[in-house]
């Protein structure tokens, strides 16, 4: 190739050559220079990792395993180390390096952690006995494990039947996953080793399918704020749904791209019918996918071509779920569908931080508990039909949609939010808007405009708020005023309670009692006298006591509510001991009868 250039100068032919000029390190081009913003996503990244550690550290020290506490030691150096790599690398490889610097700091820590901090929960407790009960060949559903509670930490289930959920009430991967584990420690820590191995392993997935500059987060938002590994090390089967939602939701809309799945769209059905198969929350995820997969295969092939998609990609996640769950089916259909099914089902007594704490924790109760599940569903079935109509606006938002449905369900507590995270932090780096802009709506004939769309939107979700509402103003069936009997041995406290009831309403109400002074409810109280139903209209006087036939009274500012609830109609009334706290004098007449009922 003639590498000379002709010059026109007053009609010369004069050539120039042209001579390659090398570029310092100050002139090469900045393609290579990493953005601030990844420093700073980095940054936070290692600087999350403190969150912690110091505990973490200071655990190892008092236990005296030193070995563990040199590890974390020489890991904050890595920290700081990283920080300052952070600020100071000038290129974008280098850059990577120290991301994967501290995804290895982040996996370090959390496996200390594992270590002195083993045992789990009830939900690892419960996963652990599964698995020895698969190893024995015994059916896992429908069998109760009261024993398994007696053990400090491990916390039941109340319903507000006035009874305990004290069985297996997970589809079965997470207890299949922990067998063989188990069979080879026999502890509780089987069924963590195997929810905090599945974290491990769904962050370094996620770390590998984003983009270099989201990388950091993935770190970040699995490992170093600390919430995902506290459920890992509490065995919660959940953590296993999210690393195998981790391939499905990344880059979602490429799913049948073409009409065909292929090996990777292969890949991430199997996975989806897997963590349906973990943990009952990827089922509320699933409607979700597939009307954004559908809409945007639509939107490409047409509507025939893309039901062939979506049916090939259902069909997949069907096989891979029945494939999991066949023996357990086989072995007791009934019931293995009950417990596959009853976290939906048992009635469990209120819980969480969403919309019931109105009746719970704001008001004296409510006759109508039914009404905030019925505006979970509404709000969940709302929000589908919204992404149905408006998927180019919403989809990117489409893994964060289904949990809304939690905050005005019965059991609203946070982990429902939480637990699936990182997933949002996926389709924020791998879901932009343009991926959607092609994707199929359905035209709405005399909707037009943002305002109008808008106030549609809005529209699908009045019935939920509308059941809110009827929950939350509803007044609590029962009067209740209490009279307690005190005693200062061994402390300030309650040795029993008599209640009297009215019952306000035209339904017969089996009444169970309770007591709290925050936000959990305590061990049923055991009624030594009074009918169990409480007829329309009547009233009885019941006599409580305290489970171990003493409960202490609240220091300082801490109040002690008594609670009566019923399974059927769900509902609740709270009343206040006539006492504030220890200090308060040692005679108390009763207190005042609830107030939301009328005499």
């Amino acid at each position: 190739m003639d590498d000379t250039l002709p010059a026109h100068a007053g009609g010369a032919a004069t050539r120039h050559r042209v001579v390659p000029v090398r570029l310092t390190g100050q002139d090469r081009p900045r393609d290579n220079v990493p953005p601030q913003w990844h420093r700073g996503m980095t940054l936070l990244a290692a600087i999350s990792l403190f969150i912690g550690t110091r505990g973490a550290w200071t655990r190892a020290v008092e236990e005296a395993a030193l070995p563990l506490a040199a590890v974390i030691s020489v890991c904050y150096a890595g920290i700081l180390i990283c920080g300052v790599l952070a600020l100071s690398v000038r290129g974008r490889k280098a850059l990577g390096r120290v991301d994967l610097a501290v995804l290895v700091l982040a996996i370090t820590l959390v496996i200390c952690r594992h270590w002195m901090q083993h045992i789990g929960t009830d939900e690892g407790v419960l996963t652990t006995q599964a698995a020895s009960e698969i190893l024995r060949g015994h059916p896992i559903y429908e069998r109760p494990w009261p024993w398994l509670f007696d053990r400090e930490g491990v916390g039941v289930t109340k319903t507000m039947s006035g009874g305990g959920d004290y069985t297996y009430a997970y589809p079965p991967l997470a207890a299949l996953l922990t067998a063989p584990v188990y069979a080879l420690v026999h502890s509780r820590a089987a069924a963590t080793g195997v929810t905090t191995g599945a974290l491990i392993v769904g962050t370094v997935v996620l770390w590998r399918l984003l983009p270099a500059t989201w990388r950091p987060a993935a770190t970040a938002v699995c490992l170093g704020f600390g919430m995902l590994p506290n459920y890992a090390r509490s065995g919660y089967p959940a953590i296993v749904a999210f690393a195998l939602l981790v391939p499905v939701v990344v880059s979602w809309p490429a799913t049948g791209a073409g009409g065909r799945l292929g090996r990777y769209g292969v890949l991430r059905a199997g996975c989806l019918g897997a963590a349906c198969a973990a943990q009952q929350l990827s089922w509320f995820l699933l409607p979700f996918l597939v009307v954004g997969v559908y809409a945007v295969r639509r939107g490409e092939l047409g509507g025939r071509a893309a039901l062939g998609v979506i049916a090939r990609y259902t069909g997949i996640a069907a096989l891979t779920w029945s494939l999991i769950n066949a023996y357990f089916a086989v072995q007791d259909f009934p019931a293995w569908l009950t417990g596959t099914f009853l976290p939906m089902t048992q009635g469990a007594i209120l819980h969480g931080q969403g919309v019931m704490g109105i009746s719970y924790y704001l008001t004296h109760g409510s006759g109508r508990l039914d009404f905030y599940s019925y505006a979970s569903l509404l709000l969940l079935l709302g929000l589908l039909a919204a992404l149905t109509l408006f998927v180019r606006r919403l989809g990117p938002a489409l893994t964060v949609l289904p949990w809304l449905a939690f905050y005005l369900a019965t059991r609203s507590q946070d982990g429902y939010f939480l637990l699936m995270t990182p997933l949002w932090l996926a389709a924020a780096a791998t879901v932009p808007g343009t991926a959607l802009a092609t994707a199929w709506q359905p035209r709405i004939t005399r909707v037009s405009g943002p305002g109008a769309k808008a106030a549609l939107a809005a529209g699908l979700l009045v019935p939920a708020v509308l059941c809110v509402g009827v929950a939350a103003t509803s007044p609590p069936p029962l009067r209740l005023s209490v009279a307690p009997e005190f005693t200062d041995q061994p402390r300030r406290g309650i040795t029993s309670v008599v209640v009297h009831a009215v019952n306000t309403t035209g339904t017969a109400l089996a009444p169970h009692f309770a007591s709290r002074t925050g936000q959990g409810a305590s061990d049923w109280w055991p009624i030594s006298s009074g009918p169990a139903a409480l007829g329309p209209h009547a009233s009885a006087a019941y006599v409580l006591t305290p489970p171990g036939g003493f409960r202490a009274l609240p220091r300082g500012r801490a109040r002690l509510h008594l609670i009566a609830v019923t399974g059927t109609p769900m509902t609740i009334t709270t009343v206040l001991f006539p006492v504030r706290s220890a200090t308060s004098p040692a005679h108390a007449g009763p207190s005042a009868p609830s107030r939301a009922a009328p005499r």
